[in-house]
Parts: C-alpha cells; sequence; structure tokens
C-alpha cells in the first residue's frame, strides 16, 4: 500500500510548487498594478486561481507574501510583529534589540536584506516604502494616538535606520563592535523617548 503511493508524491508535490510559483507571479503583477494597501489576499487568489487558504499554507501573511514576493528576507515580517507584541512600556528596547538581533543573523547587507530589487528598481523601492509606512511607521503613530504621532514616529525611523547605518554599513567604532545589550541599553532610551516623552521639534 505505502509503495503505490510513492509514484504519486512527486506529482503532488510538482502540483504544490507550481501553485506557489504562479501565486507569487500573481502577487508581484498586482502588488505592482495597486500597491501593497490596494492588494488583498483573496483578490490574489483569485487571480492565481486557487483558494486563500493555499497562499496562506504556502506564506503564513499578506505581510510573509509580499516578502517573497520582493525576495525580502523572511525573518523580516515576524521580526516586525515581535515588536508590537507588547504596548509601549519598553517599545524602545524591543524595536533596538529586534532590529540588531536580526540584523546581526542576517549575511545580508540591510537594504538587500530587505529586497534585493528595490536600491535600484523604482516600483519595489515604491512597494517597500509603502510596506514600511503601513506595517512600522503607520502602526506605531496609531499606537501612539497623539496629535504629533506621525512625527514620533518618523523620529524612530531615523534612530533606527541611522544605527543601522553606522553598524553595518559605514562601520562606525564602537557602534560597530559594541554587542546588542549595550547598543539597546543606550539607544533602546533614545528611541522611548521619541515615542512617549517630550518632543523637541514643534508638534
Amino acid at each position: 500500500m505505502a509503495e503505490e503511493d510513492v509514484p504519486h508524491r512527486p506529482g503532488r508535490w510538482r502540483s504544490g510548487a507550481e501553485s506557489k510559483q504562479r501565486i507569487l507571479r500573481t502577487a508581484r503583477e498586482l502588488f505592482g498594478r495597486h500597491g501593497y494597501r490596494g492588494t488583498t489576499v483573496r483578490a490574489i487568489a483569485t487571480a492565481a486561481e486557487v483558494d486563500p487558504a493555499m497562499v496562506f499554507y504556502f506564506f503564513g501573511t499578506k505581510q510573509g507574501l509580499f516578502a517573497a514576493a520582493i525576495e525580502m528576507s523572511g525573518a523580516v515580517p515576524p521580526a516586525i510583529e515581535s515588536i508590537f507584541t507588547g504596548g509601549l512600556d519598553g517599545m524602545g528596547d524591543r524595536i533596538v534589540r529586534t532590529l540588531l538581533e536580526n540584523l546581526d543573523k542576517s549575511d545580508r547587507t540591510p537594504l538587500v536584506m530587505l529586497t534585493r530589487s528595490a536600491p535600484t528598481d523604482e516600483q519595489s523601492e515604491a512597494l517597500l516604502r509603502e510596506f514600511i509606512d503601513r506595517e512600522i511607521t503607520g502602526r506605531l503613530a496609531a499606537m501612539l494616538d497623539a496629535p504629533d504621532a506621525a512625527l514620533r514616529a518618523g523620529m524612530v525611523n531615523v534612530q533606527i535606520l541611522g544605527l543601522a547605518v553606522a553598524r553595518y554599513i559605514v562601520r562606525i567604532e564602537p557602534i560597530a563592535s559594541a554587542s546588542v545589550d549595550e547598543l539597546a541599553g543606550s539607544f533602546g532610551p533614545l528611541v522611548q523617548r521619541c515615542l512617549t516623552g517630550r518632543t523637541a521639534l514643534p508638534g
């Protein structure tokens, strides 16, 4: 009985692999045409002629599908979600620690880790910017629920992008060789102040 099942496995595998590639091709087309916000998993599934459950089976979430579609590191969406698992208390430390732990584990530079195509392809760059605005900056601003929420979220972006450039691209010492704990201890409070402290800029 087991021997009779063996010949069917390659066919099922090929069918699944083909469906996955068809979903990816469709996702790239629809994301490019309608943007990240304007594209739904259901629309992708319909156009790819698969059940939405198959999309979630292969890619987990819309964020995961988007990451695969633009060749973003698969570690990025779960890392982003981990930042929002708690409230505002301690979020500064969580943001810095999550950023550094994931970049330290990567063998790619930060821009390449996010997407290989974004630095050279305007459409991919626009999609990536929309993804960051919706999944990070927008969610931070919504959590703050303050008149200057957008400014505060932007200040957080400045802190973490500057830290990433200093550590991984320009490799400024002692930032480049400091431990994650040291940098989280120094930069976490700065990011937290951007989120919940008094802002120096007019709001």
